[in-house]
């Protein structure tokens, strides 16, 4: 089968249509995901959010290749919100799919429209744990042991006690210590005061003091302010695994993000949770996390309080969770408003499900701004540290904050860090870090400069860059040679990339086919592909035989990607509906609290694609979607299609 082109779809004009715009206006910009999961995306990436806090280094390297997900920390997505017509307006100077390398096909049948993530709701991703198992949220019972405290701790302490003793624990005042009358004095009122205090304030240590007749809690650090940090040993059970595990629901909300609600609510550190994938914030995700001495109690305790997150399934682990363990991630998506006939929707299906996709980096790799992140990293390889910088806080066209742009204006009249700096409310930005390490090491050291950022964010750059190359390469292999394996391509045999000889040809089909991020430690086809990639680095003044930097940080080793992936569970069905308010399935939390199945109408004025699939990791769902409806995924091209359809 031949490779199909990539078409230029718009939304058509109907009367229908222009009688329900009222009812459209609701819908929101599709934006790309995860941002592996999510959301979300299969493979969540940092795209450079201009202006976003960044997070704080990981010890974590970049997962790259077929192993496990890519897990960089990623950034806060842009505001959404807005009129969607002046939304398309900033966005007109944005990234296409053609800008990286995104051109083809594989599937023969027509593309139709259909609008993805008109409500976050409309995607839902449940992760797929090391042992094949899909997460669900399905029980909200707390594991119950001798050691757990009462219930009582929770409701013992007035609001204005818990806000002294958060000052205390976070050394926002000047006090040493917090002391909490007893009223009702009974030696249990005083044990659940104290067990009260240090459960839900780790760190600090609690004594019975008498005062003019009157009893009286002391709560005082015992540790200084390491014991924030590291939740207090002594006080868990040496039979309970140290790490609860449990399943987290979230919706509209990414992975760090609820992490960060979290542990404010907790009053712990970030650093004490883990798991094995972020999740997209445009979407409802269903994933597991483990934190560490924290009881099952406590975090359902949270239900009651949190908006947007339910957590249940709890469990005692003797282990953490680490990035990259998943197998992949289970994926329900309804595409709304669809134009396809029955017909092609069938067509489509069964192609993705018997064909699958090109494996695409997708759009949320390369960043949402006129400054795509493959080019800052093409400089650092470059070794062009002045062009790097000029990148980063240069004014640039289209959506971007007031602030930012203030900044870069600021940036752009005196080259003054200290001056620009001025102008960011956020200082913990790509561009305020490193206006912060040029105010700290100057001009003339902008390697210093840059290395203020954390290193996961620093490597997206690079990492975008390879995947930039990577893309465009994999368009030309397929445009050559089809989807069929050629003798020069590369197959991976336990791990180790090997050239496909004439003889061998017929053995391997395009599923077994890999293909290069370019780095110091891979081999290229034996074909035309190879000397193609050669000429794409040497048009770019970079050495494929020298892919090693100065800097080490900035080598690059390379990893092999298939080219086609073939979706598992592959399952979909056609719907009815004529309020585009309602959603169309129900999540694992409407399951849960018994709500019914949504009614849906026989025939309706509008029809959506319901479909169910999974993904490794590493791979993008949006280009599964891309197959199916051959439209342009981009924030830019999705965009002026619902305006133009609002129109």
């Amino acid at each position: 089968m031949e490779a199909v082109e990539m078409t230029s779809l718009k939304r058509p004009h109907s009367e229908d249509d222009v009688a329900n715009v009222d009812e459209i206006k609701r819908q929101k910009i599709s934006e790309e995901s995860s941002k592996t999961g999510s959301n979300s995306e299969q493979s969540v990436d940092v795209t450079e959010q201009p202006g976003k806090p960044l997070l704080e280094d990981k010890k974590d390297d970049i997962i790259l290749n077929e192993e496990g997900e890519e897990e960089d920390n990623e950034l806060e997505e842009s505001d959404e919100e807005g009129d969607p017509e002046s939304f398309a307006d900033m966005m007109k100077h944005g990234l296409i799919e053609l800008d990286v390398g995104i051109t083809k096909f594989v599937s023969s049948h027509k593309g139709f429209s259909g609008i993805l993530k008109e409500r976050y709701s409309d995607f839902v991703v449940h992760e797929i744990g090391k042992d094949g198992h899909i997460s669900h949220l399905d029980d909200f019972s707390v594991p119950v042991d001798d050691e757990d405290p009462s219930e009582e701790i929770f409701t013992v302490l007035s609001n204005e006690d818990k806000q002294h003793l958060e000052e205390l624990q976070l050394f926002k005042n000047k006090e040493t210590s917090v002391a909490i009358e007893v009223i009702e004095d009974t030696k249990e009122k005083r044990t659940i005061i104290h067990h009260a205090v240090k459960s839900l304030f780790p760190g600090l240590e609690t004594k019975t003091e008498d005062r003019d007749g009157k009893k009286y809690i002391v709560a005082y650090h015992a540790a200084g302010k390491k014991a924030l940090a590291n939740p207090r040993k002594h006080s868990w059970p040496k039979s309970r695994g140290s790490y609860c595990h449990f399943v987290l629901y979230k919706e509209n909300k990414d992975t760090m993000d609820a992490i960060n609600v979290l542990s404010k609510f907790l009053r712990v550190k970030p650093n004490i949770f883990s798991y094995m994938g972020t999740k997209d914030k445009r979407a409802i995700t269903v994933q597991e996390i483990a934190v560490l001495r924290i009881t099952a109690q406590r975090l359902a305790h949270l239900n009651k309080c949190l908006m947007n997150f339910k957590l249940g399934n709890f469990s005692y682990k003797n282990h953490p969770l680490k990035l990259g363990e998943l197998q992949g991630n289970h994926f329900t998506v309804v595409l709304r408003n669809i134009t396809g006939t029955d017909d092609q929707v069938q067509q489509a299906m069964h192609s993705l499900r018997e064909i699958g996709f090109i494996n695409y980096y997708g759009m949320q790799r390369f960043g949402t701004t006129a400054v795509p992140t493959y080019q800052v990293g093409r400089a650092i390889l470059q070794n062009n540290w002045n062009e790097v910088m000029d990148l980063i806080l240069k004014p640039r066209p289209g959506a971007e904050k007031g602030y930012l742009v203030k900044c870069r204006e600021e940036w752009a009249k005196t080259k003054d860090p200290a001056a620009a700096l001025k102008k960011l409310p956020v200082k913990r930005c790509v561009e305020g870090q490193l206006l912060r390490g040029l105010s700290k090491y100057g001009l003339k050291n902008i390697v210093s400069a840059f290395g203020i950022i954390p290193r996961n964010n620093r490597l997206m750059y690079i990492h975008s860059y390879q995947s930039y190359i990577w893309n465009n390469m994999v368009s030309k292999r397929i445009e050559e040679y089809g989807l069929k394996a050629v003798s020069g391509d590369l197959v991976l045999k336990g791990g180790t990339a090997v050239h496909i000889e004439e003889a061998d040809v017929d053995d391997y089909t395009i599923h077994d086919i890999v293909m290069p991020l370019p780095g110091f430690d891979v081999i290229y086809p034996k074909h035309k592909i190879g000397d193609a990639y050669k000429e794409m680095l040497s048009a770019d003044n970079l050495d494929i035989s020298n892919m090693r930097h100065k800097i080490r940080d900035y080598s690059l080793s390379g990893a092999y990607r298939k080219i086609i992936i073939r979706p598992q569970n592959v399952r979909w069905e056609v719907v009815a509906y004529d309020d585009p308010r309602i959603p169309l399935f129900n999540t694992d939390l409407d399951t849960l609290e018994g709500k019914p199945p949504p009614i849906l109408a026989t025939e309706g004025k509008f029809k959506a694609l319901k479909m169910e699939f999974s993904l490794p990791p590493s791979t993008y769902a949006t280009m599964a979607i891309r197959e199916v409806l051959k439209m342009d995924t981009s924030i830019k091209k999705q965009t002026q299609l619902n305006t133009i359809w609002l129109r």
